[in-house]
């Protein structure tokens, strides 16, 4: 309880609210106070002036002036003989406890005059308590009304407003909490989205990329149409193509990795290969591209050499880099790939 007391406090706007809380309940005390004791001093007056006139009255009915201020004394000396008969004879005149106030020319007097007091007191106090609330109220409805303006650009995909930020009391960390979240939100939906891209152009370029193995399966058969009577021939390309066929079902799952590998659970397969293998497994199927095209693939590097890799993934990337030589090469250029 004391937290959120505090929290509320720290709010500047609802601060500067309880001060005035605090000061209208002081001046409020005060005057009250000042209007006890301006009523006492007013009911002190009444009651002198009502003894004034019964002492006025008793003296021209020719009481000696001993009986009379017997007679107005005797009400601090009374004991409940006298007032009862004292009682008697006010309700013998009509004077009753039960008697309308209006019919009691002074108390009515001092009742009038102190309605009329107290108004004119809580009048004045109550529009000051009620115009600073509004204005409390008004500017946290527009504060709403800000942030909620704020959010539904937020919703609508828009980022470029922010909502207040004082560091101040417990809305404003929420409008910082909801702040970070749509900061939070925009950054996945960017990723997203560099992702949704990345996916097109990795599809198109494998797509593109098994152009090259289906080119090569073309050539491959109708050389095989053409050479059927060369047991020779015929088991070379067939073997060309087992390998482009081969390549073909790498670039696929190739495709499959890295729908994996987007969503986070794609494991390097890495292990010890032999560089001389890999580089020749990749370019094996170029081979043939590079011959028809007159250009020449030259390997050169020692038969020993190892590395620690994921073969497919290598493979597939030194295949890439020599494809594109071979895109960018004029006849009878030359792709020397040493190590």
């Amino acid at each position: 309880m004391i937290k959120t007391n505090w929290s509320l406090i720290q709010d500047k706007t609802a601060r500067r609210y309880c001060i005035f809380l605090i000061s209208f309940s002081v001046i409020l005390l005060t005057a009250a106070i000042l209007f006890c004791s301006y009523m006492t001093h007013a009911a002190k007056n009444m009651l002198l002036s009502h003894d004034e006139t019964i002492a006025s009255s008793l003296l021209e009915q020719g009481v000696s002036e001993a009986a009379a201020a017997r007679a107005l004394t005797a009400a601090a000396h009374s004991d409940t003989a006298h007032s009862v008969q004292g009682l008697a004879l006010l309700q013998k005149i009509g004077v009753r406890p039960d008697l309308e106030t209006q019919f009691l020319p002074d108390l009515h007097t001092f009742q009038k005059h102190a309605v009329c007091s107290v108004l004119g007191i809580l009048i004045p106090f109550c529009l000051l308590l009620s115009g600073a609330s509004l204005l409390f109220l008004s500017a946290r409805e527009k504060l709403y009304r800000d942030a909620l303006a704020v959010i539904d650009s937020y919703i609508d995909g828009s980022h470029t407003n922010r909502l207040p930020q004082t560091n101040e009391g417990t809305i404003y960390r929420m409008f910082s909490s909801i702040d970070r979240l749509a900061t939070m939100l925009q950054a996945q939906n960017e990723t997203e989205q560099k992702t949704k891209i990345f996916l097109k152009n990795t599809i198109s370029d494998i797509s593109h990329q098994l152009r090259t193995p289906l080119a090569a399966l073309s050539m491959y058969q109708e050389i095989l149409e053409n050479e059927y009577d060369k047991p020779a021939v015929v088991q070379n390309f067939a073997a060309k193509a087992g390998f482009a066929l081969q390549r073909m079902e790498q670039l696929i799952q190739s495709m499959l990795k890295i729908t994996r590998l987007d969503a986070g659970n794609v494991v390097f397969e890495k292990k010890i290969c032999v560089l001389s293998e890999l580089v020749s497994h990749a370019v094996g199927e170029l081979t043939t591209r590079a011959d028809s095209e007159n250009k020449t693939i030259i390997l050169e590097g020692s038969g020993t050499d190892t590395i620690l890799c994921d073969a497919s993934w290598t493979s597939e990337a030194i295949s890439n880099i020599v494809k594109n030589a071979l895109d960018h090469m004029a006849a009878r250029g030359l792709a020397r790939i040493t190590w």
